[in-house]
């Protein structure tokens, strides 16, 4: 049961940053410079943070293609966020998605109760997700 509620939140959080990514598409050239580098720089390191974990709690003895996995999954969503607005913004955006990708699932291994800590990070890229949203529409 426990392995089922995490591909769930994994397939859930998904969801989530592809209607993330339709949504900031559509309102691209309104957004500055500034507000795109955070917003890569956000989605790449939460994405590579909720995958991270997710994945080290369902595959706990595959520590390095899960560090790899993660890695190329956040560097791939900052890029593309980033890439929706200039050059520098999807560098940035790749390189917060390795560092966040390299680190999550150390921090998955270690953790001793992964449901609060997971009910807690999800409520996290909720507010993250809809300040977002706030900023990129306040645009």
């Amino acid at each position: 049961m426990q392995n089922v509620s995490f591909v769930i939140i994994l397939y859930g959080n998904l969801i989530i940053f592809i209607f993330l990514y339709v949504y900031v598409y559509r309102y691209r050239r309104l957004v500055g410079f500034h507000l795109g580098m955070n917003i890569a720089m956000a989605i790449g390191g939460v994405v590579a943070l909720s995958t991270g974990i997710l994945l080290i709690f369902q595959y706990p003895f595959h520590f390095t293609v899960v560090t790899i996995l993660t890695t190329l999954i956040g560097m791939g969503a900052g890029a593309l966020f980033g890439a929706l607005f200039d050059y520098q913004t999807m560098l940035t955006g790749l390189i917060n998605g390795l560092m966040v990708g390299i680190m999550a699932p150390m921090l998955g291994a270690i953790l001793t109760e992964p449901f609060f800590f997971i009910f807690v990070l999800e409520i996290l890229i909720c507010l993250i997700m809809v300040i977002l949203v706030i900023a990129v529409r306040r645009t």
